[in-house]
């Protein structure tokens, strides 16, 4: 690549940390690391025009678990655990909050709710019966009950008749977050580039070298914030898990607020901006949604407007304003990974869809991992 002295003089020269993702947890752990380190030279790289993952095209819900999703992390770890991890995202969300402010991320808190389809009896009545479990559980977090059976005053058919409110939990604007986040690391002094390719790395004694689709450069260390795409530039394993989401015209006199969940969480929706944002789906088809490809499948989008139709907004006319997807990062565990891969490289990744929720924890514990190792 053809670089003037000035361009790698400023950006590429005596960078002390390189973060390749400008996502949550990327910008989260530029931030933290200038706080550490008031005269370093922090320099993150982005693929994509905006970040490429999840960060700019997720739902905005600012949750941290439905009743039935609960269920089944109990299924599979231990009430500790499941607390752990549910303590993490609230943590996550305070501490996104406290970063940028309600009023940048346009933070609302109508409340969510778990809905479930007619046929869901099962599911419905095993939600009802333990939900008095999980409110004991979380109460030493929250200090009250988190969940409560409501009657459906949205006007939802094809439904059973009561939902499960948590009144914790709220919605952001993903939009205003990312930007707010973007111009505190810049008034940070936190150089970022975008459309910069990282295709590999190599490290040596006094640093690493990191080539790009047309050059390369030299940084004392190295942090992979990539999520999603973790397993093409990292050894670890994480597993892309592709998001379809669409979102309709205004609709007039909308009287749904809040965020909703739907099927244990595989279906989304919320209002917004008079709108609803309705997304999910990736159970139709696992094999098929586990891509870095975005884009949208027929079937996917087909179920998501049948259930407008159907539950969601039944008589009401709506239209299709857009659609689109990102790409999470799931795992085998729901706990994200914070590592030392190597003497000057690290990871934060494999967020497990929560990244709303625990994007600015895993930003900061990454930052914090990589100063206690200085």
């Amino acid at each position: 690549m053809n670089l003037s002295y000035w361009e790698r003089k400023t950006w590429f020269t005596n960078v002390d940390y390189t973060i390749v993702g400008s996502g949550i947890v990327g910008l989260h752990a530029a931030l933290r690391l200038r706080q550490h380190f008031p005269e370093s030279k922090i320099l993150v790289l982005e693929k994509g025009m905006l970040p490429e993952g999840a960060s700019t095209k997720n739902a905005g819900f600012a949750c941290f678990g439905s009743v039935s999703e609960i269920l089944d992390d109990l299924k599979n770890q231990t009430e500790e655990e499941v607390f752990k991890l549910i303590q993490k995202r609230w943590q996550g969300l305070c501490l996104l909050r406290k970063t940028l402010g309600d009023e940048a991320i346009d933070f609302q808190n109508h409340g969510g709710y778990e809905v479930f389809l007619k046929d869901d009896e099962a599911t419905f009545a095993e939600c009802l019966q333990q939900m008095p479990l999980i409110n004991s559980l979380l109460e030493p977090l929250f200090n009250d009950s988190v969940y409560a059976e409501v009657s459906n005053q949205f006007g939802f058919q094809n439904i059973k008749k009561n939902l499960i409110f948590n009144k914790f939990e709220a919605q952001i604007d993903t939009g205003k977050m990312m930007q707010s986040l973007l111009k505190k690391a810049i008034s940070n002094n936190i150089l970022i580039l975008n459309n910069h390719i990282v295709v590999q790395h190599e490290e040596n004694k006094e640093s690493v070298e990191v080539f790009l689709e047309d050059f390369s450069f030299a940084t004392k260390k190295l942090l992979f914030a990539t999520n999603g795409f973790a397993a093409q530039l990292t050894n670890k394993r994480v597993k892309p898990a592709r998001a379809q989401v669409l979102i309709t015209k205004p609709i007039q006199n909308l009287a749904i607020k809040g965020t909703f969940h739907l099927d244990k969480g595989y279906y989304y929706f919320r209002n917004i901006d008079n709108r609803i944002l309705i997304g999910g789906g990736r159970n139709l088809d696992f094999e098929g949604e586990t891509t870095t490809a975005l884009g949208q499948t027929e079937m996917i989008q087909n179920r998501l407007e049948s259930l407008l139709k159907e539950v969601i907004l039944p008589n009401v006319p709506f239209e299709i304003d857009a659609r689109w997807s990102g790409i999470m990062g799931m795992g085998s565990s729901k706990n994200p990974i914070v590592e030392q891969l190597s003497e000057r490289v690290y990871c934060g990744v494999r967020l497990g869809g929560m990244g709303v929720a625990i994007g600015s924890l895993v930003g900061t514990e990454l930052a914090d991992l990589v100063h206690g190792n200085s």
